[in-house]
């Protein structure tokens, strides 16, 4: 999605409200993605729909209060929290609104390939589709053709997908075809493959402590993590008193135990030394 201005930033907003919700591990980010994308599609073919719920003459509050109305007895209540915060934005263009959605779905889909641990999976398998496509003039025509009913494209991508590629990743490849939305299926999966990259870059540390660590121990430890690993961390916080008063931090497939205070003088020392 190229955002511009006002969109650029509550795009920003919307990505960091989905990080926030799916780093809790009782998200289920696969339903949210499958209902992100049902609301994509509603807002997509409801014009007068997507411009009310981002007339900048209309109260953010009234319009979230209208899109959980709608939604309610659709989606669940994480999908309605995350569209209410969307359309609370201030947006430059309407169609802005439903291009965002559409991006939180296949990240909320990534994300689930993350936790899964296939995220490298999908990212290679996105890259390999592309290049068949390209290269395949005949697949590629019957991908996009739009005499062709989003069941037969569905058929034909089980047929080359089924059983060979990520669950994701046919998920993916198959929203994309069946709901272009004006785009080309190349300018599509590059997009996606990009989304894959910027997920698989992002570094969550898993913070364990006995009690809930104050503002200041974790600005530090956040501060700490980023120079060790080099790029910025995000903590995701749990609490457990089985920690005996200390902390255990994992990223990735690294574990670092030991104190607060110890783990920082450490972080510390390593980053002088």
């Amino acid at each position: 999605m190229t955002a511009h201005g006002a969109s650029r930033e509550a795009l920003a907003a919307a990505r960091e409200r989905l990080d926030a919700l799916t780093d809790s591990t009782s998200v289920d980010a696969t339903r949210l993605a499958d209902e992100l994308a049902a609301v994509t599609a509603l807002l997509h073919r409801e014009v007068s729909l997507r411009r009310v719920l981002t007339d900048p003459a209309q109260p953010g509050d009234a319009k979230a209060e209208l899109a959980g109305r709608l939604l309610g007895a659709q989606v669940g209540g994480e999908t309605i929290d995350l569209v209410s915060g969307t359309v609370r934005s201030r947006w430059s263009q309407s169609r802005d609104l439903v291009d965002a959605l559409e991006e939180l779905a296949s990240i909320a889909d990534l994300t689930a390939a993350q936790k899964a641990g296939t995220l490298d999976n999908v990212e290679d398998e996105l890259f390999r589709f592309g290049r068949i496509v390209s290269s395949n003039t005949e697949l590629r025509a019957a991908l996009t053709d739009r005499a062709a009913t989003a069941a037969a494209k569905s058929e034909l991508l089980r047929s080359l997908l089924g059983g060979r590629a990520e669950a994701v990743t046919e998920r993916l490849v198959e929203r994309l075809v069946t709901r272009p939305r004006g785009r080309s299926l190349e300018a599509g999966l590059e997009s996606l493959s990009k989304l894959a990259a910027a997920r698989r870059d992002r570094l969550v540390a898993v913070v364990t402590s006995a009690v809930p660590l104050s503002d200041r121990q974790k600005q530090r430890l956040g501060a700490a993590l980023a120079k060790l690993y080099g790029r910025q961390m995000h903590l995701n916080l749990d609490v457990d008193p089985e920690v005996l008063g200390g902390i255990q931090v994992q990223v990735g497939d690294e574990i670092i135990n030991g104190s607060i205070a110890d783990r920082l003088e450490d972080a510390k020392r390593r980053m002088a030394g």
